[in-house]
């Protein structure tokens, strides 16, 4: 008996198409530019505030601003992206924050400083939204969860870069800054490589749509304000509770990663580790690597098990390693076991959103609702790093910290509200 042998099964990155990686290319080395640019102010705070004469509540306005900001840019160009593209959308946001971190470069003024970092804001708001959604249409449902954990895991390598570029440019804080409009020159491959998702271009084609409204079939022209349709009947409750989560969540990680490198450069008697910037890079570095890591392993564990439940996990190990690593500051070689637990847990959780806010909303205003609801949270955390620096004014950076936990949980416990979209295929 001769017993019949099917054809070999190809391991999943081998099933992708050209299309397919570029799109995931485009997204991933833009996030992580972006990551780049905005991290290297964080590098730089310590060595503006000697240079214009502020303090820790300047600092963490000048943070909040991009934050701000943000939130706008991730709204504008959410429509963008829904009306002329996710490709072009895509280029024109990585050109806003490359611009505008060289324009950082030439401030003489704290006023010059809020402007620039204002606008480098908007494009790095834009960049997530159109980023996301360009992999989630073109990604099929079963490897979704991994070709988002491997865009999100670009932020990380961003970080790590401008680590680096801050050991070997500081305390020259102009050049670190013109180190940041090198991602323009990307936009060039962008334009040539990559095409729009066909689900987008197929949504374009399609003159009129029967869709369901009130369990009665009516015609979408695909005319309407995609703002409209997220507040709509049907998708408003989903756009308030993922609203509400991101806010939590933002909150919670912009109030303790804003200020780890201060934390880690500030005198012991003044609530911080008391290391040098060179000793701080290494302990950031690796707890970058750690976050790659846990960006990335959380796609591939969602993308088996569910969204939700290994959401709320990731959440539970950063609310508990939060405030344990806030009041080590005594203590160099715990932090730097720490750090990378911290970085893989406080991290990779982010990696649920470009594929979850996708599979919860429809092809006519995804990007939108992604734009929106992801931005919206960066909105509202534009208070976490003035909160988190009037608190570390007051008690001490290291207990200041500790105190993010509680939205952390907090997010965690927003998931329960919203269904389960592991395997949804997008319409």
């Amino acid at each position: 008996m001769i017993e019949e042998v099917g054809p070999p099964v190809l391991p999943w990155y081998r099933t992708a198409t050209r299309q397919q990686w570029n799109a995931l290319l485009a997204a991933k080395l833009g996030w992580m530019l972006d990551s780049m640019d905005f991290t290297l102010y964080l590098w730089a705070i310590t060595t503006l505030q000697r240079e214009f004469g502020f303090g820790t509540e300047t600092s963490g306005l000048l943070t909040s601003v991009a934050l701000v900001t943000s939130a706008l840019g991730g709204l504008v160009f959410g429509v963008v992206a829904d009306r002329i593209g996710r490709t072009r959308a895509l280029m024109g946001t990585i050109l806003i924050y490359s611009l505008c971190s060289l324009g950082t470069a030439t401030a003489h003024s704290v006023t010059q400083l809020i402007i620039w970092r204002a606008a480098l804001g908007f494009g790095m708001g834009g960049e997530w939204a159109t980023g996301a959604v360009l992999v989630s249409e073109t990604w099929p449902p079963e490897h979704r969860g991994k070709a988002i954990g491997i865009m999100q895991s670009g932020w990380a390598i961003g970080s790590i870069l401008a680590a680096l570029a801050a050991a070997a440019v500081l305390p020259h804080w102009r050049w670190l800054f013109v180190v940041g409009v090198l991602p323009a020159f990307f936009t060039i491959w962008i334009r040539r490589s990559v095409t729009e998702p066909e689900l987008w271009r197929a949504r374009k084609r399609a003159g009129g749509t029967l869709r369901q409204v009130g369990g009665r079939q009516t015609t979408d022209t695909g005319n309407r304000h995609p703002l409209r349709e997220i507040f709509s009947r049907e998708l408003a409750g989903l756009t308030l509770k993922a609203s509400i989560m991101t806010s939590a969540l933002m909150f919670g990680y912009w109030g303790l990663f804003t200020w780890l490198p201060a934390f880690l450069s500030t005198p012991v008697a003044e609530g911080g580790a008391g290391m040098s910037i060179v000793r701080s890079t290494g302990w950031i570095i690796l707890m970058q690597i750690g976050a790659f890591a846990g960006y990335i392993s959380f796609g591939f564990i969602s993308d088996r098990i569910g969204r939700r439940i290994t959401f709320i996990g990731f959440l539970a190990a950063a609310a508990i390693l939060a405030p344990i690593y806030g009041h080590m500051g005594r203590s160099p070689s715990v932090l730097l076991a720490l750090g990378p637990l911290l970085g893989f847990f406080g991290h990779g959780f982010f990696s649920v959103f470009g594929a979850m806010l996708a599979e919860l909303f429809p092809t006519r205003a995804r990007a939108t609702a992604q734009g929106f609801t992801y931005n919206l949270g960066r909105g509202v955390s534009a208070l976490a790093p003035m909160t988190i620096g009037a608190l570390a004014h007051k008690r001490g950076l290291g207990p200041a910290l500790g105190l993010t936990s509680a939205f952390f949980i907090a997010g965690a416990l927003m998931i329960l509200l919203m269904p389960e979209t592991r395997g949804k295929k997008l319409e």
